[in-house]
Protein backbone atom coordinates (compact mmCIF):
# COMPACT_ATOMS: atom_id res chain seq x y z
CA UNK A 1 0.00 0.00 0.00
CA UNK A 2 1.21 3.52 -0.81
CA UNK A 3 0.86 5.80 2.23
CA UNK A 4 1.55 9.52 2.61
CA UNK A 5 2.77 10.48 6.09
CA UNK A 6 2.94 14.21 6.79
CA UNK A 7 5.21 15.36 9.59
CA UNK A 8 7.45 12.35 8.87
CA UNK A 9 10.44 13.93 10.62
CA UNK A 10 8.36 14.59 13.73
CA UNK A 11 8.30 12.47 16.86
CA UNK A 12 5.11 10.53 16.14
CA UNK A 13 5.43 10.73 12.36
CA UNK A 14 8.88 9.11 12.25
CA UNK A 15 7.75 6.19 14.42
CA UNK A 16 4.55 5.69 12.42
CA UNK A 17 6.41 5.81 9.08
CA UNK A 18 8.92 3.26 10.37
CA UNK A 19 6.13 0.91 11.41
CA UNK A 20 4.53 1.07 7.96
CA UNK A 21 7.90 0.40 6.31
CA UNK A 22 8.57 -2.58 8.56
CA UNK A 23 5.37 -4.25 7.45
CA UNK A 24 6.14 -3.68 3.75
CA UNK A 25 4.20 -0.54 2.82
CA UNK A 26 5.56 2.19 0.55
CA UNK A 27 5.80 5.51 2.40
CA UNK A 28 6.04 9.04 1.06
CA UNK A 29 7.05 11.29 3.93
CA UNK A 30 6.92 15.09 3.96
CA UNK A 31 8.05 17.62 6.54
CA UNK A 32 9.10 21.27 6.49
CA UNK A 33 11.86 20.70 9.11
CA UNK A 34 10.80 23.84 10.95
CA UNK A 35 12.98 25.41 13.61
CA UNK A 36 10.31 25.24 16.33
CA UNK A 37 12.82 22.83 17.87
CA UNK A 38 16.22 21.49 16.81
CA UNK A 39 16.05 20.50 13.10
CA UNK A 40 19.05 18.23 13.62
CA UNK A 41 16.93 15.93 15.76
CA UNK A 42 14.38 15.82 12.94
CA UNK A 43 17.10 14.98 10.42
CA UNK A 44 18.37 12.22 12.71
CA UNK A 45 14.90 10.70 12.82
CA UNK A 46 14.74 10.87 9.03
CA UNK A 47 18.12 9.18 8.71
CA UNK A 48 16.59 6.06 10.29
CA UNK A 49 14.01 5.97 7.48
CA UNK A 50 15.93 7.09 4.42
CA UNK A 51 18.01 3.94 4.09
CA UNK A 52 14.91 1.95 3.16
CA UNK A 53 14.07 1.51 -0.54
CA UNK A 54 10.34 1.94 0.04
CA UNK A 55 10.71 5.37 1.67
CA UNK A 56 10.74 8.69 -0.21
CA UNK A 57 11.11 12.05 1.50
CA UNK A 58 10.17 15.51 0.26
CA UNK A 59 10.85 18.70 2.17
CA UNK A 60 7.49 20.42 1.90
CA UNK A 61 5.27 22.60 4.07
CA UNK A 62 1.62 21.53 4.28
CA UNK A 63 0.71 25.23 4.04
CA UNK A 64 2.16 25.28 0.49
CA UNK A 65 -1.09 24.89 -1.46
CA UNK A 66 0.45 24.34 -4.90
CA UNK A 67 3.19 22.07 -3.57
CA UNK A 68 0.75 19.82 -1.74
CA UNK A 69 -1.58 19.63 -4.74
CA UNK A 70 1.33 18.64 -6.99
CA UNK A 71 2.51 16.01 -4.51
CA UNK A 72 -0.91 14.35 -4.43
CA UNK A 73 -1.13 14.35 -8.22
CA UNK A 74 2.34 12.87 -8.62
CA UNK A 75 2.40 10.23 -5.88
CA UNK A 76 -1.19 8.96 -5.93
CA UNK A 77 -1.17 7.90 -2.28
CA UNK A 78 -3.86 5.36 -1.43
CA UNK A 79 -4.13 6.44 2.21
CA UNK A 80 -2.89 9.42 4.23
CA UNK A 81 -1.73 9.88 7.82
CA UNK A 82 -1.66 13.61 8.53
CA UNK A 83 0.52 14.37 11.55
CA UNK A 84 2.14 17.63 10.43
CA UNK A 85 1.09 20.56 12.59
CA UNK A 86 2.38 23.39 14.69
CA UNK A 87 2.41 21.83 18.14
CA UNK A 88 2.58 23.33 21.61
CA UNK A 89 -0.07 24.80 23.88
CA UNK A 90 2.11 27.53 25.38
CA UNK A 91 3.76 28.52 22.09
CA UNK A 92 0.31 29.24 20.63
CA UNK A 93 0.04 32.13 23.08
CA UNK A 94 3.36 33.56 21.87
CA UNK A 95 3.03 33.02 18.11
CA UNK A 96 -0.64 32.48 17.15
CA UNK A 97 -0.41 33.15 13.41
CA UNK A 98 1.76 30.12 12.66
CA UNK A 99 -1.06 27.92 13.99
CA UNK A 100 -3.48 29.32 11.45
CA UNK A 101 -1.00 28.68 8.62
CA UNK A 102 -0.06 25.13 9.54
CA UNK A 103 -3.05 23.74 11.40
CA UNK A 104 -5.88 25.39 9.45
CA UNK A 105 -4.63 26.23 5.95
CA UNK A 106 -2.32 23.21 5.97
CA UNK A 107 -5.11 20.85 6.95
CA UNK A 108 -7.38 22.29 4.28
CA UNK A 109 -4.69 21.56 1.68
CA UNK A 110 -4.52 17.94 2.84
CA UNK A 111 -8.31 17.58 2.73
CA UNK A 112 -8.39 18.98 -0.80
CA UNK A 113 -5.58 16.66 -1.88
CA UNK A 114 -7.46 13.66 -0.51
CA UNK A 115 -10.74 14.81 -2.06
CA UNK A 116 -9.36 15.25 -5.57
CA UNK A 117 -7.19 12.11 -5.64
CA UNK A 118 -9.53 9.36 -4.44
CA UNK A 119 -7.73 8.71 -1.16
CA UNK A 120 -9.38 5.72 0.55
CA UNK A 121 -8.84 6.90 4.13
CA UNK A 122 -7.43 9.96 5.88
CA UNK A 123 -6.29 9.64 9.50
CA UNK A 124 -5.33 12.95 11.11
CA UNK A 125 -3.97 14.15 14.43
CA UNK A 126 -6.28 15.92 16.80
CA UNK A 127 -5.35 16.39 20.46
CA UNK A 128 -6.52 15.80 24.01
CA UNK A 129 -6.20 19.59 24.33
CA UNK A 130 -9.64 19.92 22.70
CA UNK A 131 -11.24 18.89 26.01
CA UNK A 132 -10.19 22.30 27.36
CA UNK A 133 -12.27 23.34 30.34
CA UNK A 134 -14.00 19.93 30.61
CA UNK A 135 -13.57 18.32 34.03
CA UNK A 136 -15.59 15.09 33.68
CA UNK A 137 -13.05 12.25 33.67
CA UNK A 138 -12.19 10.14 31.82
CA UNK A 139 -12.59 12.24 28.68
CA UNK A 140 -14.97 10.67 26.17
CA UNK A 141 -15.22 11.41 22.45
CA UNK A 142 -18.96 11.77 22.92
CA UNK A 143 -18.52 14.73 25.28
CA UNK A 144 -18.94 18.27 23.87
CA UNK A 145 -15.62 20.12 23.42
CA UNK A 146 -16.76 23.68 22.90
CA UNK A 147 -14.60 25.43 25.50
CA UNK A 148 -10.93 25.32 24.42
CA UNK A 149 -8.42 27.11 26.65
CA UNK A 150 -5.64 27.58 24.06
CA UNK A 151 -5.49 28.55 20.40
CA UNK A 152 -3.71 25.27 19.67
CA UNK A 153 -6.71 23.38 21.03
CA UNK A 154 -9.08 25.58 19.03
CA UNK A 155 -7.25 24.75 15.78
CA UNK A 156 -7.50 21.03 16.54
CA UNK A 157 -11.23 21.33 17.24
CA UNK A 158 -11.50 23.20 13.93
CA UNK A 159 -9.73 20.29 12.20
CA UNK A 160 -12.40 17.93 13.49
CA UNK A 161 -15.16 20.16 12.09
CA UNK A 162 -13.39 20.56 8.75
CA UNK A 163 -12.89 16.80 8.49
CA UNK A 164 -16.58 16.15 9.11
CA UNK A 165 -17.51 18.65 6.42
CA UNK A 166 -15.41 16.77 3.83
CA UNK A 167 -16.71 13.41 4.99
CA UNK A 168 -20.27 14.69 4.60
CA UNK A 169 -19.91 16.61 1.33
CA UNK A 170 -17.51 14.32 -0.54
CA UNK A 171 -17.89 10.98 1.32
CA UNK A 172 -14.17 11.09 2.14
CA UNK A 173 -13.50 8.55 4.93
CA UNK A 174 -11.76 10.44 7.74
CA UNK A 175 -10.72 9.48 11.26
CA UNK A 176 -9.40 11.87 13.89
CA UNK A 177 -7.16 10.72 16.73
CA UNK A 178 -7.01 12.74 19.94
CA UNK A 179 -3.48 12.07 21.19
CA UNK A 180 -2.77 12.07 24.93
CA UNK A 181 0.74 13.17 26.09
CA UNK A 182 2.98 10.99 23.94
CA UNK A 183 6.51 10.28 25.23
CA UNK A 184 9.44 7.98 24.51
CA UNK A 185 12.72 7.74 22.55
CA UNK A 186 13.23 10.44 19.89
CA UNK A 187 10.71 12.65 21.71
CA UNK A 188 10.20 16.40 21.41
CA UNK A 189 12.62 18.68 23.31
CA UNK A 190 9.81 21.04 24.35
CA UNK A 191 7.95 18.38 26.33
CA UNK A 192 8.29 17.54 30.02
CA UNK A 193 10.13 14.17 29.78
CA UNK A 194 12.89 15.77 27.68
CA UNK A 195 13.13 18.96 29.74
CA UNK A 196 13.11 17.13 33.08
CA UNK A 197 15.68 14.53 32.02
CA UNK A 198 18.10 17.13 30.65
CA UNK A 199 17.93 19.32 33.74
CA UNK A 200 18.04 16.51 36.30
CA UNK A 201 21.13 15.07 34.60
CA UNK A 202 22.72 18.53 34.64
CA UNK A 203 21.83 19.13 38.29
CA UNK A 204 19.62 22.08 37.34
CA UNK A 205 16.21 22.84 38.92
CA UNK A 206 13.06 21.88 37.03
CA UNK A 207 9.91 24.00 36.89
CA UNK A 208 6.97 21.96 38.20
CA UNK A 209 3.76 23.71 37.23
CA UNK A 210 0.54 23.66 39.24
CA UNK A 211 2.75 22.69 42.20
CA UNK A 212 2.94 19.16 40.83
CA UNK A 213 -0.80 18.57 40.98
CA UNK A 214 -1.13 17.81 37.27
CA UNK A 215 -2.24 14.39 36.09
CA UNK A 216 -1.43 13.26 32.56
CA UNK A 217 -2.36 10.20 30.53
CA UNK A 218 1.25 9.60 29.43
CA UNK A 219 1.26 7.25 26.42
CA UNK A 220 4.37 5.45 25.14
CA UNK A 221 5.32 6.10 21.53
CA UNK A 222 5.35 2.43 20.43
CA UNK A 223 1.78 2.02 21.68
CA UNK A 224 0.77 5.19 19.84
CA UNK A 225 2.37 4.08 16.56
CA UNK A 226 0.61 0.72 16.74
CA UNK A 227 -2.70 2.49 17.34
CA UNK A 228 -2.22 4.80 14.35
CA UNK A 229 -1.46 1.88 12.03
CA UNK A 230 -4.49 -0.05 13.25
CA UNK A 231 -6.68 3.02 12.76
CA UNK A 232 -5.55 3.58 9.18
CA UNK A 233 -6.41 -0.06 8.41
CA UNK A 234 -9.91 0.42 9.89
CA UNK A 235 -11.57 2.69 7.31
CA UNK A 236 -14.23 5.02 8.69
CA UNK A 237 -17.82 4.26 7.64
CA UNK A 238 -21.19 5.89 8.36
CA UNK A 239 -22.55 4.86 11.74
CA UNK A 240 -25.91 3.11 12.06
CA UNK A 241 -26.11 4.53 15.60
CA UNK A 242 -26.16 8.14 14.40
CA UNK A 243 -29.22 10.04 15.64
CA UNK A 244 -29.63 13.63 14.34
CA UNK A 245 -31.94 14.38 17.28
CA UNK A 246 -29.23 13.33 19.76
CA UNK A 247 -26.01 13.98 17.84
CA UNK A 248 -22.89 12.20 19.10
CA UNK A 249 -19.70 14.17 18.18
CA UNK A 250 -17.70 10.95 17.73
CA UNK A 251 -19.81 9.42 14.93
CA UNK A 252 -21.84 10.53 11.93
CA UNK A 253 -24.06 9.54 9.05
CA UNK A 254 -20.94 10.40 7.02
CA UNK A 255 -17.79 8.18 6.94
CA UNK A 256 -16.33 9.94 9.98
CA UNK A 257 -14.90 8.83 13.32
CA UNK A 258 -13.19 10.41 16.32
CA UNK A 259 -11.14 8.38 18.79
CA UNK A 260 -9.11 9.03 21.91
CA UNK A 261 -5.69 7.41 21.74
CA UNK A 262 -4.09 7.35 25.17
CA UNK A 263 -2.86 5.07 27.92
CA UNK A 264 -6.13 5.05 29.92
CA UNK A 265 -3.98 5.24 33.09
CA UNK A 266 -3.29 8.84 34.20
CA UNK A 267 -0.15 9.43 36.27
CA UNK A 268 0.45 12.15 38.86
CA UNK A 269 3.17 14.53 37.67
CA UNK A 270 5.23 13.95 40.81
CA UNK A 271 5.12 10.19 40.21
CA UNK A 272 6.24 10.78 36.63
CA UNK A 273 9.19 12.83 37.91
CA UNK A 274 9.99 10.05 40.39
CA UNK A 275 10.20 7.57 37.48
CA UNK A 276 12.68 9.87 35.73
CA UNK A 277 14.71 10.22 38.94
CA UNK A 278 14.86 6.43 39.23
CA UNK A 279 15.99 6.00 35.61
CA UNK A 280 18.52 8.84 35.82
CA UNK A 281 19.83 7.90 39.25
CA UNK A 282 19.59 11.43 40.63
CA UNK A 283 17.02 13.44 42.56
CA UNK A 284 15.33 16.44 40.95
CA UNK A 285 15.57 19.95 42.32
CA UNK A 286 11.98 21.13 42.01
CA UNK A 287 10.95 24.74 41.50
CA UNK A 288 7.21 24.71 42.23
CA UNK A 289 5.20 27.02 39.97
CA UNK A 290 1.50 27.98 39.62
CA UNK A 291 -0.72 26.76 36.80
CA UNK A 292 0.32 28.10 33.40
CA UNK A 293 -2.05 29.97 31.09
CA UNK A 294 -3.67 27.60 28.57
CA UNK A 295 -2.88 24.49 30.62
CA UNK A 296 -5.34 21.97 32.09
CA UNK A 297 -5.07 20.14 35.40
CA UNK A 298 -5.76 16.58 34.28
CA UNK A 299 -6.07 14.43 31.16
CA UNK A 300 -7.47 10.91 31.14
CA UNK A 301 -8.52 9.05 27.99
CA UNK A 302 -11.49 6.74 27.68
CA UNK A 303 -10.21 4.47 24.88
CA UNK A 304 -13.10 1.99 24.76
CA UNK A 305 -14.19 3.07 21.28
CA UNK A 306 -10.75 2.71 19.69
CA UNK A 307 -10.17 -0.60 21.46
CA UNK A 308 -13.50 -1.97 20.23
CA UNK A 309 -12.88 -0.83 16.66
CA UNK A 310 -9.22 -1.81 16.25
CA UNK A 311 -8.14 -3.93 19.22
CA UNK A 312 -5.83 -1.14 20.40
CA UNK A 313 -4.63 -1.72 23.95
CA UNK A 314 -1.53 0.09 25.27
CA UNK A 315 0.63 -2.07 27.53
CA UNK A 316 3.80 -0.10 28.37
CA UNK A 317 4.16 0.75 32.10
CA UNK A 318 5.40 4.27 32.83
CA UNK A 319 8.58 2.92 34.47
CA UNK A 320 9.44 0.88 31.36
CA UNK A 321 8.73 3.74 28.98
CA UNK A 322 10.72 6.29 30.99
CA UNK A 323 13.69 3.92 31.31
CA UNK A 324 13.68 3.48 27.51
CA UNK A 325 13.51 7.24 26.99
CA UNK A 326 16.36 7.99 29.40
CA UNK A 327 18.49 5.27 27.82
CA UNK A 328 17.91 6.78 24.38
CA UNK A 329 18.61 10.30 25.68
CA UNK A 330 21.93 9.27 27.23
CA UNK A 331 22.98 7.53 24.04
CA UNK A 332 21.89 10.26 21.64
CA UNK A 333 23.39 13.13 23.65
CA UNK A 334 26.30 11.08 25.05
CA UNK A 335 25.67 11.94 28.68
Amino acid sequence: MRILVTGAAGFIGAHVARKFLERGDEVIGIDNLSEYYDPELKRARLARLEGKDSFTFAKLDVADRDGIAALFREWKAERVVHLAAQAGVRYSIVNPYIYADSNLSGFLNILEGCRHNQVAHLVYASSSSVYGANEKLPFSESDPVDHPVSLYAATKKANELMAHCYAHLYRLPVTGLRFFTVYGPWGRPDMAPFLFTRKILAGEPIDVFNNGNHMRDFTYIDDIAEGVVRTLDHIATPSGAWDPLLPDPAISSAPYRLYNIGNNKPVQLLDFIAAIEEAVGRKAIMNMQPMQKGDVEATYANIDALSAATGFRPDTPIETGIAAFVSWYRGYYRV
